[in-house]
């Protein structure tokens, strides 16, 4: 069982940067498409905002391209979202994901499948 912990979420002012990260614990000798999420206002879906595939190919929603960033380390078990230059439209609940039975590990194209794990969500507030 794969299990995810995000932290790093809070409140910032606009322009300013966050580093959110996500703890992989559990069996991790399978291989996984990781990415992270947000789910902003009253929409319920969640959106892929920014994806690392197994082999650490990237891919960003348009509307965070050259201002977030997705990592691992070195280890593989932790995922990292580096977002800079925030904007109030970031607002909203981030969450990490492994889903090792995703056909598609790209931002446009991941449909989670049934093997999906969630983090908890952590919730990132950019004021004006």
């Amino acid at each position: 069982e794969v299990r995810l912990l995000e932290s790093g979420g809070g409140s910032v002012q606009a322009g300013g940067s966050l580093r959110l990260a996500c703890s992989v614990s559990g069996n991790t000798y399978n291989s996984y498409c990781l990415g992270w999420f947000r789910v902003q206002g009253s929409v319920k879906r969640r959106e892929a905002v920014a994806v690392i595939d197994t082999d650490n190919s990237k891919t960003y929603a348009d509307s965070v391209k050259a201002r977030f960033t997705i990592s691992q380390n070195n280890d593989g078990n932790a995922l990292y979202l580096e977002m800079d230059s925030l904007r109030p439209e970031d607002t909203g609940t981030y969450y990490c994901a492994a889903d090792p039975g995703a056909p598609f590990c790209h931002v446009e194209a991941w449909t989670p499948s049934h093997l999906i794990v969630w983090g908890q969500g952590t919730q990132v507030t950019v004021f004006s």
